[in-house]
């Protein structure tokens, strides 16, 4: 089955990429959660599309992803939410909460996309998430959950 990754898919490529799948990963994946969409010949013309809006908010070069890595190193982050007695959080830190935060603390903007958490976070107080800048360089950003 050909498709169009509409987003990022770990192992498989980016949003633009045309790409071979089996059907059934494709059907009852891919497709569902709007992961792709089905290649026609009409469908091409999107590629531009998503590939243009994909230039405009990635980091362009490995560079720039360094300085981006390194003013994430010396940023103090602080996620505020609600907790109970316990120190355990109700609900959990999502990534465009770790966003918006990182923008806050006058940070660079981020993709909420990009930032990638091992676990949940559900409990007050320090952690590191990754983000991933560019194919080659993934930045840290300490946390502070109050």
């Amino acid at each position: 089955m050909k498709l169009i990754l509409t987003q990022q898919v770990a192992g498989l490529g980016a949003p633009g990429d045309v790409v071979e799948v089996k059907d059934g990963y494709g059907r009852n994946y891919l497709v569902p959660r709007q992961f792709a969409i089905q290649w026609t010949k009409g469908a091409e013309k999107q590629i531009a599309v998503i590939k243009k809006a994909r230039a405009a908010r990635e980091i362009a070069t490995l560079d720039q992803a360094k300085e981006v890595a390194d003013s994430l190193k010396g940023l103090k982050v602080v996620v505020k939410a609600q907790s109970g007695k316990s120190g355990r959080l109700f609900g959990a830190v999502t990534a465009g909460d770790i966003a918006e935060a990182v923008k806050a603390a006058g940070g660079p903007d981020l993709d909420k996309r990009r930032i990638e958490i091992g676990n949940p976070i559900k409990t007050v107080g320090a952690h590191q998430v990754t983000v991933r800048l560019h194919p080659e360089i993934s930045g840290t950003v300490n946390l502070n959950v109050a």
